[in-house]
């Protein structure tokens, strides 16, 4: 039984949610009355689709009663966490036909990596990737030839966008498939630690590859738990996963089993069968309470305040920045992962992972219980940890204790009383800060400003020594019509050298921190960005800013006649308008919505 103050807040999305929820519900019901679509297709249409199957696999698709799965890939071999995916397809193609059916890749969407384009022009380009993602998406589906689907992908804006496009074709079972984490490479505060070196310029380039190159090795996500990990808890708790699929290595036999598994789930979950479960029904509110919540207790990725809003509203749900608030204060912190803890995601795994967590905020009554997932109804199936007996996949109970106390905590004794992720509000706009990472005395910095207009140029003025004492870093011009809205995670290393000095530090910017947001407090998606009119533009060197997350509070000390009365700063015409594929996303700078809500160029 889910708590009442869960339940209330759950209340509030329904209602504010119920006409536009209503008109989504009512389009996914038309699109599934009309059943299965192949048999409406003329021959020349069914024969072009399947000119290229196989012989047995044409005689199955002939029939109209057997169900076609249509596979939407976001392979690459440059993304770690996606190069597995390669051989994904003969594989789900060869269990879909032992389940009676047939499967075929309908589509493939890009793949940018954030960890490549951290700090490059290119970076500029992907939070626009994930709608781009789902419009690829929807042409992938757009054959009209399949019964149901299944998604290829884990990483940032990756699995947003695919959800997004899965919603648009509400009518259809969906089902998740993960290729897991990387095995670990050195510690995380080895890591750190040499990043900062660097940063002080005590070590050299050669050194810094050699450290990231041990950190980051070989197939499989990045193993912190920023914004392609919360992905992946985040498809568990909201039933679109199989039960502890997240955080399995790649090229392993139970990764294999949990693979063909979950394409017999799909296969057995379409309108042709009694279990039928599209994916626009299943992705309620109540779902997405639940994976806001999740994202609290596991101190998640700042990027899920963004996405978690689009993907809602894909499926008619009005989520808000507040509601997140709201949760927050009403779920405690139970895993400790790094950027928030020493830990990686395979330590996570090992002490508990997914099915811990889960079962223990069902116990705590934090999550709804009674949804839809693509294992059925309910979500206590989760509450369990995926393994091979013999050659036959199993599922066993969650731990009972975690196994290791200083990554996982039952909620009875958490880390901490509440979530990782708090709204600002106050002169300056509404900003999302994540302090789960951040010590209780720098949780409230009152320091004068210091104003770029890029990280570029703080990282300049660092190299040059002319940033001492307390500071409050403002990056203005970040924001998703600026310029696409960049992470800014080139800053974490500047930023935690002045702190290890003894300054009071923070950051308050209009962009993106994403789920590498660490010890340094951060007044992140500034809303109204700077291009809007955001007042942020206004601030200048010397203001004071009092950035206080315990209260909730972001705002520049002045009076409001004073502040309204300075003219803005302008953003230089033709600002990132061009280069490394810049000049293809005007449109998209011009049409997109505000952060708090969700940063889409869909409306």
């Amino acid at each position: 039984m889910v708590s009442s103050r869960i339940a209330a807040i759950t209340e509030t999305i329904i209602r504010r949610s119920d006409r536009r929820r209503k008109a989504y519900l009512d389009r996914l019901d038309a699109a599934a009355a009309q059943g299965p679509r192949r048999g409406a297709h003329a021959c020349g249409n069914i024969a072009h689709a399947f000119a290229a199957s196989t012989p047995g696999d044409k005689q199955r698709q002939h029939q109209d009663v057997v169900p076609n799965l249509a596979i939407v890939t976001a392979y690459n071999d440059m993304l770690s966490a996606h190069q597995p995916y390669e051989t994904y397809p003969a594989l789900i193609r060869d269990a879909a036909r032992a389940a009676g059916g047939t499967a075929q890749v309908a589509g493939g969407v890009p793949a940018m990596c954030d960890g490549v384009t951290q700090g490059r022009p290119g970076m500029e380009l992907s939070l626009f990737s994930r709608d781009v993602i789902a419009m690829a998406t929807g042409v992938a589906l757009s054959h009209d030839m399949f019964d149901a689907a299944v998604y290829l992908g884990i990483c940032d804006k990756i699995v947003p966008g695919l959800v997004i496009g899965a919603l648009a074709f509400g009518h259809l079972p969906a089902v998740f498939i993960p290729a897991g984490p990387m095995t670990s490479g050195i510690a995380n505060d080895e890591k750190s630690r040499i990043r900062n070196l660097y940063a002080e310029g005590k070590i050299g380039r050669a050194e810094l590859l050699e450290s990231e190159s041990r950190s980051y090795h070989g197939p499989g996500t990045c193993t912190f738990y920023g914004t392609a990990n919360s992905n992946q808890m985040l498809m568990e708790v909201m039933g679109l996963h199989l039960p502890g699929a997240a955080f399995v290595n790649p090229g392993t036999k139970l990764r294999e089993a949990l693979t063909k598994e979950a394409v017999r789930q799909a296969l057995s979950i379409t309108a042709l069968g009694n279990r039928f479960t599209p994916v626009g029904r299943m992705l309620d509110e109540r779902a997405f309470v639940n994976a806001v919540v999740a994202l609290h207790a596991t101190g998640g990725s700042t990027n899920h305040a963004i996405q978690l809003l689009a993907m809602a509203r894909a499926a008619g749900i009005h989520l808000t920045w507040d509601d997140i608030s709201a949760l927050s204060e009403a779920v405690p912190l139970l895993a400790r992962v790094y950027p928030n803890g020493a830990a990686d995601v395979n330590h996570f795994a090992a002490a508990g992972g997914t099915g811990f967590v889960i079962s223990e905020l069902l116990k705590a009554g934090l999550l709804h219980d009674d949804v839809r997932t693509v294992m059925g109804e309910g979500l206590a199936a989760y509450g369990s940890e995926a393994t091979m007996d013999g050659d036959t996949l199993a599922w066993v109970p969650a731990l009972d204790t975690p196994g290791d106390d200083k990554v996982l905590r039952p909620a009875s004794d958490p880390f901490a009383p509440d979530g990782g992720l708090r709204i600002l509000h106050g002169n300056l706009g509404t900003s999302v800060i994540k302090i789960s990472a951040v010590k209780p005395e720098h949780q409230l910095v009152r320091a004068p400003a210091r104003v770029f207009d890029s990280q570029e140029a703080l990282e300049a003025a660092f190299k040059a020594g002319s940033i001492a004492g307390d500071i409050v870093a403002v990056i203005r011009f970040q924001g998703p019509k600026a310029n696409g809205m960049p992470e800014l995670h080139k800053l974490t290393p500047l930023l935690s050298v002045l702190m290890a000095r003894g300054h009071r530090v923070a950051l308050v910017t209009d962009g993106r921190m994403s789920g590498a947001s660490g010890k340094v407090p951060a007044a992140i998606h500034v809303t109204p960005e700077c291009v809007d009119g955001g007042p942020l533009a206004r601030v200048r060197d010397g203001d004071i800013i009092l950035l206080d997350a315990r209260a909730g509070v972001l705002r520049v000390e002045l009076s409001d006649a004073e502040f309204a009365a300075r003219e803005p700063a302008v953003l230089a015409p033709g600002s990132n308008a061009h280069g490394t594929g810049r000049e293809l996303f005007g449109l998209f700078r011009a049409a997109v919505g505000r952060a708090d809500e969700g940063a889409s160029v869909f409306g």
